[in-house]
């Protein structure tokens, strides 16, 4: 397919990036601490980190690495933190001993993070307190040979730091008892300020990250990042907010953890490079503290996923946040419906613009350009250097306007899966990632997601794609959140089913139905309707229809 999408971009934006002008990450961190050294880099907790001190506090971790656990070139440190002032010390700090880092979901349970740290054969690890207990249950099974346990509060002032650590420990019991051997936060940072760290070379092609993905087609896969994955995508995001961002002017909201790699690439590495401070959300699901840290702070960026844009948009105190400086919304991670954009719109002033990727992109493949000529219900154009291709199920390239599985190619791919040359080899074939979303692409570029291949309900021999079902049923003004999965019929093959959370009580199951048939197909209105409290997630927000599927109906 011809790359037609070119003409769409914003004048400012180019058609293609530098490769040549970092060596590795760590290049594009040092340029941002020389040029913005005294604004602050990380904000949590109302303090504020600058670009200085995490590059001496970074240094000091490095420093520890190397001097007091003996750490070379290649070893895996895990980190296994929520969005802290402790994470950036420790992605920093690992790249300055040479290591690969590996991100860990907090909320993995003592099995998924077994599975993940043998894998990824993790020599190291610094670990949140509150999940130290599970570590304990699987460390002797693995290969984990230094244990860092941080708390809460260990990056803060000392009234603050001790205050916090206090009250999650002993007053709300958050902190479950552990005899784990390990190095505190502060004996870490201590040791290692005491000596040297040297940097090793690294190379664009050394890994930088083991990315797992979240497991949603069976067991999490770990994918190869390397430095120029990383870095091409970082110098793309960039070029991408040309059109409005400028360099030690923005504050960004960052409420998506950034072991996850939209909020990790685009967050702490992509938006470093505009100089931009981020503001650390801990716990994006207490909205109330959360708003409170939005009116603090004069944001120009806002980063998150459709729910969490939803879930915000209908919080009663949105109206008391300032979004009068705020240049650029993003969503990502899943798909932005038309009910969320406009109820944002109506409620912020602010457009939301939609992209897409996935960890194997390093993530990001497609955006919507910032400048206001954005297509609503798109995923936006392909970024410079990359380039989209939609083919059928034998492989073989659709027509323009055509549905098909999304094919990338473009220096943000990844090497493959880690120690997973099968499942490599499905997905990467003659240099294209197939990667097993169904969609389309308009005459101006512009590429739509249909849906994911395995989510696809057949009825009848009729496709039909669930976030169809959800963009529609989602703007019923008595509902806040909707799920459509398939479930088996014997007259049909499959029907469609709708699991849905109330925004009105009143709703009821007729008024679902007719609302459907407004704008469906007789075979795309849903047959079943399940109401329920609230609806299973991953860690960012992505609804999970399979656990839907797999699990029975909740009355």
């Amino acid at each position: 397919m011809e790359n037609i999408w070119t003409k769409k971009y914003p004048k400012s934006v180019p058609t293609s990036i530098n490769m040549n002008e970092y060596k590795n990450i760590l290049e594009i961190a040092d340029e941002a601490i020389r040029k913005f050294r005294n604004r602050p880099a990380f904000s949590n907790f109302g303090i504020d980190m600058t670009f200085h001190e995490l590059d001496i506090l970074a240094g000091h971790f490095a420093s520890y690495l190397q001097n007091d656990l003996g750490l070379k070139k290649g070893d895996r440190i895990a980190i296994q933190l929520p969005n802290l002032l402790q994470y950036p010390i420790v992605l920093f700090g690992a790249f300055r001993a040479g290591l690969i880092v590996v991100n860990t979901n907090p909320l993995y349970t003592a099995p998924e993070m077994k599975y993940q740290f043998n894998d990824a054969g993790v020599k190291a690890i610094v670990i949140l307190a509150q999940f130290a207990h599970l570590l304990e249950k699987i460390k002797s099974e693995t290969s984990i040979e230094h244990v860092i346990v941080t708390q809460v509060g260990d990056q803060l002032p000392f009234v603050k730091k001790h205050l916090i650590n206090f009250v999650l420990k002993k007053v709300k019991k958050m902190v479950p008892a552990y005899t784990l051997k390990h190095d505190t936060w502060e004996e870490a940072l201590t040791k290692g300020s005491q000596k040297t760290y040297v940097q090793p070379n690294m190379t664009l092609e050394d890994t930088a990250f083991l990315q797992y993905t979240g497991g949603t087609t069976g067991v999490s896969k770990g994918a190869i990042l390397s430095h120029r994955n990383i870095i091409a995508n970082c110098q793309q995001i960039r070029a991408w907010m040309k059109p409005k961002l400028v360099e030690g002017q923005e504050i960004a909201i960052t409420p998506l953890p950034l072991y996850h790699i939209f909020s990790l690439t685009v967050c702490s590495l992509a938006l470093m490079t505009y100089g931009t401070q981020n503001v650390l959300i801990t716990n994006p699901r207490d909205f109330a503290s959360f708003i409170k840290d939005m009116k603090k702070y004069k944001f120009t960026i806002l980063t998150g996923v459709n729910t969490l844009f939803n879930a915000l948009a209908n919080h009663p105190k949105i109206s008391e946040v300032d979004f009068s400086k705020t240049k650029v919304c993003v969503a990502g991670a899943m798909a932005l419906q038309k009910a969320v954009k406009e109820n944002w719109f109506a409620k912020t002033g602010t457009n939301v613009i939609e992209g897409y990727g996935l960890t194997e992109t390093s993530p990001v493949a497609c955006c919507n350009p910032i400048d206001g000529t954005d297509q609503v219900g798109t995923i936006g154009l392909p970024l410079p250097d990359t380039e989209l291709k939609f083919v059928d199920d034998s492989g073989k390239e659709v027509a323009l306007g055509e549905p098909g599985e999304i094919c990338i190619r473009g220096p943000q791919v990844m090497k493959g899966y880690h120690n997973q040359p099968a499942e490599t080899s499905k997905v990467l074939k003659d240099g294209w990632l197939f990667t097993g979303d169904i969609g389309v692409m308009n005459e101006d570029g512009f590429a739509k997601i249909v849906d994911r291949k395995k989510d696809m309900i057949l009825v009848s021999g009729f496709n039909v794609y669930p976030n169809e079902i959800e963009d529609v049923i989602s703007r019923h003004p008595k509902i806040l959140e909707v799920a459509a999965i398939g479930v088996s019929d014997e007259h049909s093959g499959e029907v469609v089913k709708v699991v849905i959370v109330k925004k009105d009580e009143s709703l009821t199951e007729k008024e679902v139905i007719d609302f459907a048939r407004l704008s469906l197909t007789n075979y795309k209105i849903p047959k079943h309707v399940e109401f329920r409290k609230e609806l299973p997630k991953t860690n960012v927000g992505k609804i999970l229809r399979r656990a839907l599927r797999e699990a029975p109906s909740v009355a």
